[in-house]
């Protein structure tokens, strides 16, 4: 998936980068991180969600020291050189700006786990939809192409 030897820089933007993109970004980094340089972002920073540290870590992947930042943050940071920039949501999708280069932009909508869980009886059945929703991101990454820079 490298090309020269350069990992392949992948963004996985979202609104509040609280949870979906957050779990995308732990993931990227623990199943294919010889590949790729995970990043994450939102439109808005909002904190990082404590079910979505949760659930990741009991699959085994630890994103308690990943923050929640902006686009705008990030940007300024890291620049705009991403070879991949994946929107998590619908709200993203639609916000998300226009990145100069090759950057290819792809939409792949995860429900999102905060929303599920406001209707919960119990928190275990809160930590389902969290559970349900990972299980969705890692299938999503474990299945990212390695012709993404074509």
């Amino acid at each position: 998936m490298s090309t020269a030897g350069r990992k392949l820089r992948v963004l996985f933007l979202c609104t509040g980068n609280s949870c979906r993109s957050q779990m995308a970004e732990g993931w990227a980094r623990a199943l294919r991180g010889a590949e790729i340089e995970p990043f994450s972002a939102g439109t808005v920073a909002k904190g990082l969600d404590p079910r979505a540290v949760r659930v990741m870590a009991e699959a085994g992947v630890d994103i308690s020291g990943q923050r929640s930042k902006t686009l705008a943050d990030l940007l300024a940071s890291e620049g705009t050189g991403f070879d991949l920039v994946v929107t998590v949501c619908g709200a993203a999708h639609e916000a998300c700006p226009v990145f100069p280069g090759r950057t290819k932009v792809i939409h792949r909508g995860f429900d999102d786990p905060p929303a599920l869980a406001e209707g919960s009886e119990s928190a275990e059945e809160a930590l389902g939809h969290y559970r349900r929703v990972r299980d969705e991101i890692r299938g999503f990454v474990e299945g990212l192409s390695a012709d993404l820079r074509e």
